[in-house]
Formats: structure tokens, sequence, C-alpha cells
């Protein structure tokens, strides 16, 4: 049986480096690895060995020095700890380049993330498909998730539609929001949302990059 893992124990900082961990052990197996030390995935991954040691450490000392870790049970374990050992039934809300550009993604279905619904208010898109299958008006959204359980919306509409649409998303029961758009959002405290600046992360870039050019 599975050890049970306490993920109240396991701080936020560490779940990133866990997405990063599952990624790179997913390849090692595609290549027939069957064991990889705390060392040789922190020099492919360009971590310390340490702390790769320390997160793996919340899943239980299973680890044999000199040997390493079983890469199959290490992705069972990190993947039972990011909650990937059942599927997420995802929406889009918002069919823009963006929105229609991660319906095509298909790394989704690959992680355990169903794409299952898109939605947008422009009836110049309304009807279309992108992937997963038409295009719903958004007003449509809440009999939608009435009609089946949605655990995850990407919200990829503009700046000034954000909090409207995530406060529709809400309000038709879905508790865990990834919002695109560069604007903070307020949504009640069981609600989880995850916020991706794209802006932000360019300018960090543009930074970096004029100041090596000082």
């Amino acid at each position: 049986m599975a050890r049970r893992i306490d993920k109240s124990s396991v701080p936020a900082v560490t779940v990133p480096r866990l997405a990063t961990y599952l990624r790179k052990l997913r390849e090692l197996r595609a290549r027939g690895v069957e064991r990889v030390s705390s060392k040789d995935l922190a020099q492919m991954i360009d971590l310390n060995a340490a702390q790769i040691r320390k997160d793996f450490s919340y899943f239980g000392e299973f680890g044999t020095r000199g040997v390493g870790y079983e890469v199959q049970r290490l992705i069972d374990e990190i993947a039972r700890c990011l909650g990937l050992e059942r599927t997420w039934n995802v929406v889009i809300i918002g069919a823009g380049l963006l929105g229609t550009a991660l319906a095509r993604y298909r790394g989704f279905s690959e992680q355990g993330f169903r794409l299952v619904g898109m939605f947008d208010s422009s009836a110049r898109v309304i009807g279309a498909s992108y992937g997963a299958g038409r295009v719903r008006s958004v007003a449509e959204l809440e009999e939608f998730c009435a009609a089946q359980t949605v655990d995850i919306a990407l919200v990829t509409v503009p700046a000034h539609a954000a909090q409207g649409t995530i406060d529709r998303a809400v309000a038709a029961g879905i508790t865990a929001v990834l919002n695109f758009a560069p604007i903070k959002v307020f949504t009640p405290k069981d609600v989880i949302v995850r916020q991706v600046d794209l802006s932000s992360e360019l300018m960090f870039l543009s930074f970096h990059l004029d100041r090596g050019s000082d």
C-alpha cells in the first residue's frame, strides 16, 4: 500500500520543483532508465542534490545510498502528491489567439488534464472548433458546469474582462483558476487562483538582456 503523504507538510515552494522532477523522471523512464541518483538528477535539471533529497524526503526514505532512487516509484509518488492519479476537467474561457493555442496543446491530456469545453462572448468565434468541440457562449457556462464537473478554468480574456469572467466561473462552481490576464483578480478564500503574467516574464528577460549589454 502506498504511503500516505501529508500534503500540509510539503511547502508551496516545493510544488513547482516536484513538477520539474516529474517531467524529467518521465523522460528517463521513456529512455529505459530504472534508477537515478540525486546527483545525476541535479545535473540534468540544474538544481542542488541536497535540495532534491530534501524534497524527496516528504515521500519517505526510499532512496539507497550508492544505488539511487527507483524512477518508477518516484514518478508514482510525485504524481500522487500532485493529484495526478486522477483526471481533472478543464475549460478555457476566451477563444482568442492564446486560448485557441492552449486548446490545441496535446500536453494537457498527457498530464491528466482533460479539456472538456471552451467558451467566449464573441459571436464571431462561438460555434467554431479549436480542439475542444465547438466554442460555446460564456452565457452557457453555468448550465455546462451543472451538467458535469469542471475542476479548473483557464481564463484567457482581456484584462478588462478578467474579474467578471472569473466571478462567473466561481459562481458556476469552479474552484481553481489559471488567469492569463495581466491584472490582479479577487476571489473567495476557497478558490485557488494562479496568475500567469507573460508581460512581466518578458520584462524580466528584457531587464537581464539589457543589463548584459551595459
